[in-house]
């Protein structure tokens, strides 16, 4: 298999081409494939969660691997909204994928092939090392090493990135957030809100104060 991996293309512009290993990565907006157009409340994919389903508090973060405002929020913000309010039961937080960009899109499809147990280490430390990958002309040869680190052999991350219906379903999720009224990343919603102004330990802390008043 050539070094380039073509992935497929989902739009109904033919001249949308989303290929890894290219002169440039374009970092424009992904167009969602005509499968997710009937996209209903739930994702396409099963949803990657933190904390308890019976919390009080659903926190879902609409974000994009190549974002830096939402690697500041994996760095600062969401290890003290763990402690704070995850792992004391208080609230449940989803991670939802938005790419922006070809390598965003890539490392989504590639998150989504791990063991679930991987995903979100493995979402963390593309955030770290997005100067290394994100905005390259050459995003694939840091992914296939990230990947590998992971647990993806070369004939996984090959297969991984081919992967045709996975694409569409990362895509749909997308999607499904545009519907909700995602125009950018990060951005939350809280018990169905959208948290609005700056993601901060506490906004999130006043924003589910309501819920939390009969705990």
């Amino acid at each position: 298999m050539s070094s380039k991996l073509k992935l497929a293309v989902f739009a109904p512009l033919a001249a949308l081409a989303l290929v890894l290993g290219l002169s440039s990565l374009t970092g424009g907006r992904l167009v969602s494939p005509a499968a997710a157009q009937d996209a209903a409340a739930q994702p396409a994919l099963p949803d990657m969660a933190l904390g308890k389903a019976d919390a009080p508090v659903t926190i879902i973060e609409y974000s994009s691997l190549s974002c830096p405002h939402c690697a500041t929020f994996h760095k600062d913000v969401l290890p003290e909204l763990k402690k704070q309010f995850i792992d004391t039961g208080k609230a449940r937080y989803i991670q939802r994928e938005f790419p922006l960009n070809d390598a965003a899109f890539a490392g989504s499809v590639l998150a989504r092939c791990l063991d679930t147990s991987r995903y979100f280490a493995f979402n963390d430390l593309l955030f770290r090392k997005m100067d290394d990958w994100a905005f390259k002309q050459d995003a694939l040869t840091p992914l296939k090493l990230y990947a590998k680190q992971a647990g993806l052999n070369d004939a996984e991350f090959n297969k991984c990135l081919s992967n045709e219906d996975l694409q569409k379903k990362v895509l749909a999720v997308r999607e499904l957030g545009e519907k909700q009224g995602v125009r950018g990343t990060p951005t939350f919603f809280i018990n169905g809100k959208k948290l609005d102004g700056a993601a901060t330990i506490e906004a999130f802390a006043e924003a589910m104060k309501p819920y939390l008043s009969t705990q």
